[in-house]
Formats: C-alpha cells, structure tokens, sequence
C-alpha cells in the first residue's frame, strides 16, 4: 500500500481537513472569477490580455485546462509545503513524512496497554509494544533497593529511578545518542561510580520540580515518550520474603542471594496507598499484561499494592500474564509455567484472573555456562496437564536466550488482543496456539 493510501484509510483525520482546503480553494477561486467576469463586462480588455488568458481557445476547453493546471499546482505545492515544514520535526531513522504520519495515526488509534513489572522484562515489552500504540502506560515496582537506585534510595530519600529509567528509554522517541546517554553508567574511579546518568538527572529533576511524580513526566516529555510510566505506589517500602525454612530476609536485593526458597513476599509497611493515576489507567485499559520480568522482585511487589492488586481483579480488560522465557537463580528455580501463575495467585488473595498466560516454546538455545538457568517449560513441554490458557509461541531472544524478543512478543501480545478474550466464562479458552 502507498503511503498516499494509507493516509487516505479511515481514522488517520487528513480527509476532513483536506475536504476543508478543497471548499475554501474552490469558494476563493469562485469569488475570483466573478470579479474577472465583472472586469470583462465593463471594460473590454486588451488584445494581449486576452492572448494572456487564452481567449483563443474555446471556453470549455479553456476551463478545462485552468482546472488541471491549478490542480496539479496545488498538489505539488502543499505536498512540498508539508515536507518544509514537517521534515524538521521528523528524524530521518522514521523514513519520510508521510510514512510517519500514518504511523503516528495509526499508534494514536491504538489500544490502551497498561503493563506491570520492573526490571528488564518490564522495557523489553515495552520497546516492542511501542511501535503499535502510543497509550502505554507502564506501572513500575519502587522496591528495588541494589545497586545505583538503592544508593540514590538510601542517601537522598528518593524512590528508586533505575526502572523507571528504563522504562522511559525503551519508550522514547529520541535519537541514539540520547538514548546512550540516559543509560551512560560512571566507571572512573569516582564517587560516581556506578550511577547511571539517567538516575542522576531523574533525581535532579524530582529537586528541580519538586517531586518525583512530576519528575517522571518533566523526565518523559525530554524523552518524547510514547505513554506514561507511572510508580504503583509512592511509599518507601520494604519488601520481604518469607522462606521454605520460615526464615524472613528484608530487601529487595538480599531475597535471591539468600540461597533460599521463597514461599511468599510481603510489604513494609504492608499497605501503602496505590498511586491514584496507576488505578486509572489500570481501570481504562483494553490490554493488561502481568510481567515478564523477575517474579516476586519485579512483578508481584506491585501486585501487593492494595489499589493496584483491586484494580487488577476488578479490571474488565483483556488480562494476560507473560511467563519468563527462562528460570531465575535464587528466585524461580526449577519453576514451570504453572509454578508461576500459581505464585501469581497466591499473591493475588488466591484468584486467578488471567484470559492468557503467554509461554515461550522455541527452546534448544544455549543457556549460561554456570549450568543454574534452565528454560521455563509450558505444561506440554513437561508431560503434564495442559492448561488451556497457555499459549505458546516462538518468543526467545536468539542472542540472549534467557530474554524475550521485544519484537516478537509485540506481536504475539497484539494478534492475541486482536483475537478477543476467549469465550468460556471470559476466562479459558479451548486451544492454545503453537
């Protein structure tokens, strides 16, 4: 399809403004001919005037003609007129003008997708996601507590801003270099060291404007972010994990070196009021999606959020949960597909409310030497019970196995939106996908 066509499709609101143009051309061009018909009567014109306007053709022919040559004028000039205008605010790696705006049309169109998660998984669905709707909102953890954003945690009394950090890079509608430099991390034997410069200025601007809320959407708008990335909550919690031995560990980063299994986690304090625009979005939605991203240290803190957890179960959008396409050490071991939607409900007052669960089924890639990664099998993959909810899907990344590949789970998580909740109590479905 050309890109004339595409702009050409119902939704893209080109039609109605150009019908406009046309109406305005055609009433000003008529006043114009009245007043040379006016001319003419009065006062005769002469002889080179009237070789200047054609009088020797026949009149008929000779509108014709006049419509044709203005026509193609027009066409040429607000084409040319568009590219001079609209080329500064296109960047080149988005093709031409017209291609981007059908695309930005087309993303504006698209459906309201609230993802929840944190970490990596949570910027790996997004950076995919971004390229079919413009109405993303993505819902972070703040109970990370390691590395730069548990030091910028500790000095400042800030939430932490590395994943919101990410977040915002994979939305962003910048130029690579921007993109490098938000995600630049210290390393010169400093006092910086370690910090990323996205963290320090996500920081600042929270001093600069006065909280961190507005931070994040002053932060957004330098990013030109395609949706918003919003925090579940804005309490300085804790988050803690009750283990198999009934050993308790506090802090985000100490649960997966405790070498422990994890029977549950749990928030300090443990009922922190659920940021209110995250409620909305959630309640909005057409497309929820639970993960991926490290199960009880990414996903399932925001899902102890009172507000959010509520809003999740009382949400009337299409709810599906994207299951790691690996196991985490210390985390998931061992874990099925089942294990973890089953720790998904433990955490969500025992329900289960899940259209989908999203599993990734092309294995056979090389995993990390240290031989404590293994893939995370769906119930087919390990001769059990299938769960009719399951559907599988190539999703690995081919240069890093133990990750999704943003562009094909982009894909599947639309075309899977696209075919519409199941039909059985608006919660199964009688067929997975391959």
């Amino acid at each position: 399809m050309t890109n004339l066509a595409k702009l050409l499709q119902p939704g893209m609101e080109l039609k109605r403004w150009a019908l406009l143009v046309f109406v305005g051309i055609l009433l000003t061009s008529l006043g114009f001919a009245y007043l040379l018909v006016h001319i003419y009567r009065v006062q005769p014109l002469p002889e080179a005037a009237g070789t200047l306007t054609l009088q020797f053709i026949e009149r008929p022919v000779r509108g014709v003609l006049f419509m044709i040559i203005g026509a193609a004028a027009l066409l040429v000039g607000v084409v040319k007129l568009n590219q001079s205008l609209l080329t500064a605010y296109v960047r080149r790696s988005q093709g031409n003008v017209l291609e981007s705006i059908y695309n930005y049309r087309a993303r504006q169109r698209g459906p309201k997708v609230v993802v929840i998660g944190g970490g990596t998984g949570l910027s790996t669905a997004l950076r995919g996601l971004k390229q079919y709707t413009s109405n993303l909102t993505a819902i972070v953890t703040v109970a990370d507590d390691g590395g730069s954003s548990g030091r910028l945690r500790r000095d400042l009394g800030v939430l932490p801003p590395g994943d919101f950090r990410n977040c915002m890079v994979a939305l962003a509608d910048v130029e690579p270099l921007m993109e490098n430099l938000f995600q630049y991390r210290f390393n010169h034997g400093s006092e910086l060291d370690g910090h990323s410069f996205g963290n320090l200025f996500i920081v600042a601007m929270s001093e600069v404007t006065g909280n961190f809320e507005r931070a994040l959407r002053e932060s957004s708008r330098v990013l030109a972010v395609r949706g918003q990335v919003l925090p579940s909550t804005l309490a300085n919690l804790t988050l803690c994990a009750e283990m198999d031995d009934s050993i308790t560990v506090l802090g985000e980063s100490k649960i997966t070196e405790s070498g422990r299994t994890i029977r549950r986690v749990y928030l300090e304090p443990d009922d922190p009021p659920a940021y209110p625009e995250a409620v909305r979005a959630i309640e909005d939605a057409d497309l929820l999606i639970i993960g991926p991203g490290s199960l009880y240290t990414s996903v399932i803190p925001n899902l102890l959020v009172k507000g959010i957890r509520e809003a999740i179960l009382g949400a009337s959008a299409m709810k599906v949960y994207v299951c790691n396409v690996a196991t985490e050490p210390g985390e998931t071991d061992a874990y099925s597909v089942g294990d973890h939607v089953a720790a998904l409900s433990r955490h969500l007052d025992g329900q289960d409310p899940f259209h989908y669960v999203l599993a990734n089924n092309r294995l056979g890639f090389p995993m990390p030497p240290s031989g404590k990664v293994k893939p995370v099998l769906a119930p087919e993959q390990n001769n059990g019970h299938a769960d009719p909810r399951v559907m599988l899907a190539d999703l690995v990344d081919e240069a890093n196995a133990v990750r999704h590949d943003s562009a094909k789970l982009a894909h599947t998580l639309i075309a899977l939106y696209e075919r519409g909740m199941p039909a059985a109590n608006r919660s199964l479905v009688a067929a997975s996908v391959a």
